[in-house]
């Protein structure tokens, strides 16, 4: 395969992710509104909400040793057919009126565990197809990133709402038939080795291991640090953003959603440049940069004196975050053996979803404790601090050094199969 050539199959997965992510938009939409179609309790919503998230809470690591062990393309389109197939049990309730709170948090839960063993088994397939190369990985990363958040940011939630209001199963059947899809394209990828796995070694020992390899690793636990801390920062911003647009801004639902508008836009700028960020500066300067340009436009948009000076905060930031969920990843998978890939990527992504909820309530204590200006500030003096902690674990000496162990196969310094790899000692530092 030429090195500069993204492969055929990557345009069946890039097709695959796009259209369950439009479906992801649909649902993200519809069911806080199905939802508060039986219900107007705060609390109770609030549980459906949650629900899709307690998978990755509950079963992150386990669920990437489990990947690790399973063919990652049967995982993919497995776990995308079962989520097609779930989404009937509530559009037949609905149909029968015996749709529930109950039934939702429930079908929410089991989405959110079809999307871990998704998302973690595409993660690790993608460095497979494309050879672990790390100039194509970006690429790739690239355009996933870009159309996730076009389908799923964009176009989903306003189909998800017109949907809805044509009948309560119509969005349900939709998502399934994006599933169905997904899962048909996902099975006709090329398949990739299996992994091999290690005889007599529990799950849990083999998911401590996995999670042993991120701690021990500087440069991978700087890459992990990044979203962790930077959800904690974005929350307390999320929950305080429409009150700030109202209070602060003078603005309406209609000036909020373009607010929204304008950091999703911000987003596929920053994807699309991800990769000549890190051409021009290094992948690790480049990282430590859209880190400091998300704080600084925190900060900006907490003294932003009118609509339009938020509206360019929050685009700068959507750039710098765009661009940093590109070159994370795609260096991420460069550089972990692929034994182990499952396994790394849910840790990583675990740490992200446990630190959200405590942005959220740290951002409603500091509004409700000063103003709701007060936790912007926070959020930007958390960005930059954390911007100065891992730009001395993402240098570039120390990114070049991690892609040159992780040579081609069959080059020193790339073990070839899971019997190379010892789980029980820590990642070198």
């Amino acid at each position: 395969m030429n090195t500069r050539t993204l492969p055929t199959g990557f345009g069946r997965l890039w097709t695959a992710q796009t259209v369950s992510s439009l479906g992801d938009g649909v649902m993200h939409a519809a069911l806080p509104l199905l939802a508060l179609t039986l219900t107007h309790d705060p609390m109770a919503l609030a549980v459906v909400t949650a629900a899709g998230t307690l998978p990755w809470l509950l079963f992150g690591v386990l669920g990437g040793a489990l990947v690790d062990r399973w063919d990652r393309r049967r995982t993919m389109w497995v776990a995308d057919a079962a989520r097609a197939a779930l989404l009937a049990i509530p559009a037949a309730a609905a149909a029968l009126d015996m749709l529930s709170i109950g039934l939702l948090a429930a079908v929410a839960f089991l989405l959110g565990l079809g999307g871990l063993f998704f998302d973690t088994a595409a993660t690790a397939y993608l460095p497979d197809l494309l050879g672990r190369d790390p100039a194509l990985l970006e690429r790739a990363n690239s355009r996933l990133r870009g159309t996730q958040t076009a389908a799923s940011g964009f176009a989903g939630p306003p189909a998800g709402s017109a949907l809805l209001a044509l009948g309560r199963t119509v969005p349900l059947l939709a998502d399934a038939v994006s599933f169905a899809l997904s899962a048909l394209l996902v099975r006709s990828l090329p398949a990739t080795p299996r992994p091999v796995p290690q005889a007599g070694e529990s799950l849990l020992r083999q998911a401590r291991a996995g999670a042993s390899y991120v701690f021990h690793d500087r440069l991978l636990l700087g890459l992990a640090l990044r979203p962790a801390v930077g959800n904690v920062a974005f929350l307390a911003v999320e929950t305080v953003l429409a009150l700030f647009a109202h209070d602060r801004l003078g603005i309406g639902a209609f000036g909020f959603g373009l607010l929204l508008t304008a950091e999703a836009a911000g987003g596929l700028l920053g994807a699309g440049i991800a990769s000549f960020l890190s051409r021009c500066l290094g992948t690790g300067t480049a990282l430590t940069c859209t880190a400091a340009v998300e704080g600084l436009a925190i900060l900006g948009l907490a003294a932003a004196p009118n609509p339009y000076a938020a509206g360019l905060a929050l685009a700068v930031c959507g750039a710098g975050m765009g661009a940093t969920m590109v070159l994370g990843p795609s260096l991420r998978q460069a550089i972990v053996p692929a034994p182990l890939m499952g396994r790394v990527a849910s840790t990583s992504r675990m740490l992200a979803m446990c630190a959200a909820p405590f942005g959220a309530l740290l951002g409603g204590w500091l509004a409700t404790a000063h103003d709701v200006r007060t936790p912007l500030y926070a959020a930007a003096g958390l960005l930059l601090a954390m911007t100065a902690v891992t730009a001395t674990m993402t240098t570039n000496r120390r990114v070049e050094a991690a892609l040159r162990d992780a040579a081609p196969t069959g080059a020193p310094g790339r073990p070839e199969s899971e019997d190379a790899v010892r789980e029980d000692a820590p990642a070198p530092s």
